[in-house]
């Protein structure tokens, strides 16, 4: 039960690596915000879930790229539980396409919930969240591997793990802050549109020959959410099974 008498707050955890990150949370103990925005039946299961395992969760509605909802997000979650111990923020979308194929509105809608979002949750995190507690964002292994159609991607992610070095060293309080950036995992958002010839080459390009599974992700942010890891900060977590 590492994460006993933990509040913790995960962004778009309806499903996907979020709902096992919120699963597993709530299984070492801690009292889980499954957040989402849209997809309200989903959350509903995920808490459905964590309450059959004997867990604790509540779902709140917040899109993180609106300043007042993450007000809303963090006042909910204090009203509930008391605190805010550690906020993930794993909420995100991606588009792929070639960089003359974007839209105003695909460059926009990427930044906003990537980068915006992530923005509008640390800056309440700076008074809301409890002394000593953890921030873990969410990056990308695309930030470095340069694949074709994933630029305005890949930028967002590049602009959290900034956020994230610089924040660390502003916010103070014993608060430690981190990101983590997975390699190809096997998600609904992940898979979508992508050949099997595709999946086969990114299979081959670690060293294990697989995609990660959500789990694989979950138990690395368990590790960093949890009070072991309280000497990591401003760091990015690189979990791609050696990929680069």
């Amino acid at each position: 039960m590492k994460l006993e008498h933990k509040s913790i707050i995960i962004t778009g955890s309806s499903r996907g690596i979020g709902k096992e990150i919120a699963v597993l949370l709530a299984k070492n103990g801690a009292k889980v915000v499954v957040n989402y925005t849209r997809s309200k039946d989903a959350a509903e299961e995920t808490i459905a879930e964590i309450n059959k395992n004997g867990g604790t969760a509540i779902a709140l509605q917040a899109d993180v790229s609106k300043k007042e909802e993450v007000i809303r997000l963090f006042d909910e979650t204090i009203r509930a539980f008391g605190k805010v111990d550690v906020l993930i923020n794993n909420a995100g979308i991606m588009t792929n396409k070639p960089f003359k194929d974007f839209s105003q509105d695909d460059f926009t809608s990427q930044f906003d919930v990537n980068v915006r979002g992530v923005f509008n949750t640390m800056q309440e995190a700076y008074a809301k969240l409890t002394d000593n507690g953890i921030i873990i964002n969410f990056s990308s292994s695309t930030t470095k591997l340069m694949l074709p159609s994933y630029g305005i991607y890949a930028a967002t992610k590049a602009a959290v793990e900034q956020m994230t070095r610089v924040f660390s060293k502003e916010v103070g309080r014993g608060i430690s802050v981190n990101a983590i950036a997975p390699g190809p995992t096997k998600t609904e958002l992940f898979l979508e549109g992508k050949s099997e010839e595709f999946i086969a080459k990114l299979k081959g390009m670690n060293a294990f020959g697989r995609l990660a599974d959500p789990i694989d992700i979950a138990k690395i942010v368990l590790f960093l959410a949890s009070d072991d890891s309280k000497w990591i900060s401003g760091q990015v977590i690189g979990a791609n099974g050696a990929m680069i």
